[in-house]
């Protein structure tokens, strides 16, 4: 009996492997031909670094950006408890073999942390006016860390960055973007199409603190409805349900830590 139980649980095993391992492929070959289709129809432009004036909700990060860096100070109390991205997202793990890229995610993948969020109540109700709003979360760099170029998945998603912590050394905390050299500022956004070829480091002795925020682009119809079905199998498929799995068990790990940290402080 329990021979057949194993035997279920690496076919189980063996099925899901195959099942991610034949989307890797069909998703490799489709973005090739999705991504300039929804470019096309972009209200936005087709650029890697986007124009600041088609997002003007940037302009409400930006004059909060303290109080947003303020809360993200406040959770890097518990910085043992945050994970890094390689932990929730096993598909991250080339980016950051070295584990120096932690995550507070307060949404992922369109799926909200309720209670990461409840830690950031202000983060929560800024973020939370960011149209079609995907992913939002405290991106840490280590000192040391660097990231290879790499392209992100769908033309569908727009990547906005937002400076809360940027190290005095900043010539050498950058990130390159299909060539453009962007280098972080302190309460300054930007916006950019990651499916461009990018990379990153902090070559200083600091730790790089950003809010990081994935949304949908705006996009003309019929672009808007194919980058619409991408996403949709996207959210749903293996990857995420693997990254929400895990996000919730670092959630309960956090908590823990939280837990025992209140308890040092009432009983000295």
């Amino acid at each position: 009996m329990g021979g057949q139980t194993r035997n279920k649980k690496l076919f189980k095993l063996g099925a899901v492997a195959l099942n991610r391992s034949w989307l890797v492929r069909r998703g490799k070959r489709l973005r090739k031909r999705i991504n300039p289709y929804i470019r096309k129809y972009s209200r936005v432009g087709a650029t890697p670094v986007l124009e600041e004036r088609h997002f003007p909700w940037l302009k409400t990060l930006e004059a909060n950006w303290e109080v947003i860096r303020d809360e993200a100070q406040t959770v890097l109390k518990y910085r043992d408890a945050i994970p890094s991205l390689s932990d929730i997202s096993p598909d991250h793990a080339r980016l950051d073999d070295e584990r120096k890229w932690r995550s507070y995610f307060l949404w992922g993948y369109g799926f909200k942390s309720k209670e990461n969020c409840a830690r950031c109540p202000k983060t929560t109700a800024l973020v939370e006016q960011v149209p079609g709003l995907r992913t939002a979360l405290f991106s840490i760099h280590d000192p040391g860390m660097t990231i290879a170029p790499h392209k992100g998945v769908t033309a569908g998603i727009c990547v906005a960055h937002l400076g809360l912590q940027i190290p005095k050394a900043g010539e050498n905390c950058a990130i390159r973007i299909a060539g453009e050299v962007v280098h972080w500022r302190d309460g300054q956004a930007f916006v950019f199409d990651d499916t461009f070829k990018h990379e990153t480091w902090n070559r200083t002795d600091e730790d790089r603190i950003i809010l990081l925020l994935h949304f949908d682009r705006p996009t003309r119809f019929p672009g808007s409805l194919l980058a619409w079905a991408f996403m949709t199998v996207i959210r749903w498929s293996p990857f995420v349900g693997d990254a929400r799995h895990e996000m919730k068990k670092w959630d309960e790990a956090f908590e823990a830590l939280e837990r025992k940290a209140h308890q040092s402080v009432s009983n000295p």
